[in-house]
């Protein structure tokens, strides 16, 4: 009985045990088998990485490298006039003034047409900068609707593609930003200069839309370019604004400007820039130094040399006093005329009788 019992359980048991052998490998044995549910987990789709933002994207970019020290003094004596360098050299160094009270409508409507030329200032540097442009229909030329930028800032080309979503990946820079003209003189000026600096050309560039956002209001001691072959342009380019618009620098963006020109110190300002009037070095003044006066010895005297007496004229001849025969006589002896009590006088010299002979030459 017992042993009956426990062959029936055993039975039983392997039974149950091939059942669920059968259940759980039977998906798998089968290879004609169709698709079986999958679970939830297994069902659900990935979902798409999130485009990161361009405050993201700048965030993530490397910091820029410090700019190499530099001596400002001895570089700039011997920088070149009139170039970038020697302007750098020219330009007022204070402290950073305080932000406080800054504000984007303080330089105006942003990107208008200052020129008047029908386009606003964004669509004028974009044609400016950008390659194989696409222009908007009915825009009379204006508006770009794609491109190429071939960006100066990273060195590698962006394709742009106006868009709500996509236009930001350029944007046009203030090479010296808003906030640090007004932080370094832009306080003082009137509204129409700021508007005149926010719009101008010599001050924009296209470029890459983060590294833009990187930037910032950084000044050359504060950031840089990646792309190191564009350095030296770039900074020139800040030099040159800066001395057109007359604003200071801070005594560490100085340095950083005399440090990265000296590595190009032939480059020029950029095209619209003021530039420094050339200075006429004064010439030391020339001292003539007369030759020393060398005394000569007086020359001796020479006697005087007395001159003898001139000879005495000879005695005039006695003149002839008479008698004269005749007035021809008298005349002849340089007598006449003769007188009464002359020796020569005679009445027959004197047909008148009036005291006078011989009035007449005969």
């Amino acid at each position: 009985m017992r042993r009956g019992a426990a062959a029936g359980l055993l039975a039983g048991s392997l039974v149950v045990l091939t059942v669920v052998a059968s259940v759980a490998v039977s998906p798998s044995a089968d290879p004609e088998a169709g698709p079986t549910a999958a679970s939830p987990a297994a069902s659900a789709t990935p979902s798409a990485t999130p485009t990161p933002s361009l405050e993201d994207q700048a965030a993530a970019l490397p910091e820029p490298e410090p700019t190499p020290p530099a001596d400002d003094a001895v570089v700039a004596a011997s920088a070149q006039p009139q170039t970038a360098l020697a302007t750098a050299a020219l330009l007022p160094v204070k402290g950073r003034a305080p932000k406080t009270g800054y504000d984007r409508d303080l330089y105006g409507q942003a990107w208008k047409d200052v020129d008047r030329n029908g386009c606003d200032t964004r669509n004028d540097i974009l044609r400016r900068d950008l390659t194989d442009q696409v222009l908007k229909d009915g825009t009379n030329g204006c508006v770009v609707a794609a491109g190429t930028l071939n960006d100066p800032y990273s060195g590698t080309p962006i394709a742009f593609v106006r868009g709500q979503d996509t236009s930001s990946a350029v944007q046009i820079d203030h090479v010296v930003a808003l906030s640090d003209s007004w932080q370094k003189g832009a306080q003082q000026w009137d509204t129409a200069k700021r508007e005149a600096f926010g719009n101008d050309p010599l001050n924009l560039l296209a470029a890459d839309g983060p590294l833009n956002q990187q930037k910032g209001d950084g000044d050359t001691a504060t950031w840089l370019p990646p792309n190191k072959a564009f350095r030296c342009a770039y900074v020139a380019r800040q030099v040159g604004v800066k001395y057109t618009y007359g604003l200071w620098v801070t005594q560490a963006e100085q340095d950083a400007m005399v440090g990265v020109l000296s590595t190009c110190p032939a480059e020029p300002l950029p095209a619209g820039s003021a530039v420094p009037p050339l200075t006429v070095e004064e010439a030391p003044a020339v001292v003539v130094v007369p030759p020393p006066v060398v005394e000569q010895p007086a020359a001796p005297v020479a006697p005087a040399v007395v001159a003898p007496p001139a000879p005495a004229p000879a005695p005039a001849p006695a003149p002839v006093t008479g008698p004269f025969a005749n007035c021809t006589e008298a005349w002849a002896a340089g007598a006449a005329p003769v007188y009464v009590g002359d020796p020569g006088y005679a009445t027959k010299l004197d047909r008148d009788l009036d005291g006078i002979g011989c009035e007449r030459r005969p």
